[in-house]
């Protein structure tokens, strides 16, 4: 038996949930969410809170069950809290302010890199700026839009200059060690 599909997912008192067949939506203080889910797999709401359940222990009933579980928790922890994804940037000349809602870095390009934030998502930046942090109700979304941000200068071995995941571990290498004579 799943240990997470089994968990019941408790509310917190301003989330409300709606179930349609395989369509859940969740709304809360900070917004709201729908996903679809596999048919097979039981949502329920009993006594605030919300259990999935089963049909059979075929391998892939039992895979859908911990994954419905943890999407639809993501879900509820999303609207109720929100995520956030903090970066770290690293390097002589790096930086990153706040122009209105738009994230503006420098990374040592010819020119300053933009990035607007999605829908449901914002951006702050901290400790003047060397550190980033992305705020959102949607998991999968925070995750993506920060390694979109990570991307454009992700760290290199040698200096350690550019974007890191806060708490991140760089592997540095040695560089030229020079001539054996």
């Amino acid at each position: 038996m799943s240990r997470i599909g089994k968990k019941p997912i408790v509310l917190p008192p301003k989330v409300e949930v709606t179930i349609d067949r395989n369509e859940v939506t969740v709304k809360g203080p900070k917004g709201t969410l729908s996903q679809r889910f596999n048919p097979d797999i039981t949502i329920a709401q009993e006594a605030g809170q919300l259990v999935v359940t089963r049909p059979t222990d075929q391998r892939n009933h039992r895979a859908l069950h911990g994954l419905t579980r943890a999407l639809l928790n993501n879900m509820v922890v999303g609207v109720s809290e929100g995520f956030k994804s903090v970066l770290e940037i690293e390097g002589v000349g790096y930086s990153a302010e706040m122009r209105g809602t738009n994230l503006v870095m420098k990374l040592g390009f010819s020119h300053d890199v933009v990035v607007e934030p999605p829908e449901n998502m914002s951006f702050a930046v901290e400790e003047r700026g060397r550190v980033i942090i992305v705020n959102g109700i949607d998991k999968q979304a925070v995750g993506q839009v920060a390694a979109n941000i990570r991307a454009w200068r992700p760290p290199e071995p040698y200096k350690g200059k550019g974007v890191r995941y806060k708490g991140e571990f760089v592997r540095r290498k040695a560089g030229k060690a020079g001539k054996a004579k």
